[in-house]
């Protein structure tokens, strides 16, 4: 183990060399903001439960700093234990430059939930070109400069998070293929997030630029224990 100096280790010099020099984080007014260093593709997958809560962290993170945030689900439905009003929609709401849209049908793909499945594909389909629209608009947008917190999505926004989308791909809702023309879509500045699948989204290993598996190692719902307010839904 190499020494060190007087020098670096009095803890007011210490301080000085850590991220913020030393500064205690605090809270600070939202005002519109631009970011220094977006436009990476990013894609979330696995069998782990926290690809969303991942996103939607991040998507609160960039609002936090004044960022214009949307979030687009193409598939969230969920089981009878689920209820129509979610947590993490109320607390968009309150947020500045963050908003969502959900056009995903109830329920999931390919389970006994009363759902049709044939819904779910037309669904997807149409969760897919609002996605075009979303990049279109963000193409036509100046991400290089500030955005109007309060401004609707189609006047675009820094991030962009498409949720369950590669869940829609792996179920043959939407072609994979699709999914790559999106990216390839996708302006210089604008931070993409693409979440959902269990399987390992084969196609998009040489488009994105940051993958993640979120892996389970132990679930409750092995044991029969539903979704549960405030931390499912």
């Amino acid at each position: 183990m190499h020494e060190t100096d007087d020098e670096t280790t009095d803890p007011d010099q210490v301080r000085k060399h850590t991220p913020g020099g030393g500064v205690k984080p605090a809270a600070h007014p939202i005002d519109p903001n631009v970011p220094e260093e977006f436009g990476l593709v990013q894609a979330w997958w696995g069998n782990g439960k926290g690809k969303t809560t991942a996103a939607m962290g991040m998507g609160f993170r960039a609002a936090g700093h004044g960022y214009r945030v949307h979030m687009l689900q193409l598939m969230k439905g969920g089981a009878d234990s689920v209820e129509a009003v979610r947590g993490e929609y109320n607390a968009i709401e309150s947020m500045p430059g963050f908003s969502y849209e959900n056009l995903g049908h109830y329920g999931w793909h390919g389970m006994q939930d009363g759902s049709k499945d044939d819904s779910h594909k037309d669904e997807a389909q149409a969760g897919y070109s609002r996605a075009e629209e979303l990049l279109r608009a963000a193409a036509a947008a100046d991400l290089t400069g500030e955005l109007p917190l309060d401004a609707p999505p189609e006047d675009g926004m820094h991030l962009l998070i498409l949720d369950e989308i590669l869940y829609a791909a792996d179920r043959e809702l939407i072609d994979p293929a699709d999914v790559i023309a999106l990216i390839e879509k996708k302006p210089e500045h604008l931070e993409l997030v693409m979440t959902g699948s269990h399987n390992r989204p084969e196609y998009l290993l040489d488009h994105a630029d940051l993958v993640t598996n979120v892996r389970k190692e132990k679930h409750p719902i092995d044991e029969g224990q539903r979704g549960r307010k405030g931390t499912e839904f």
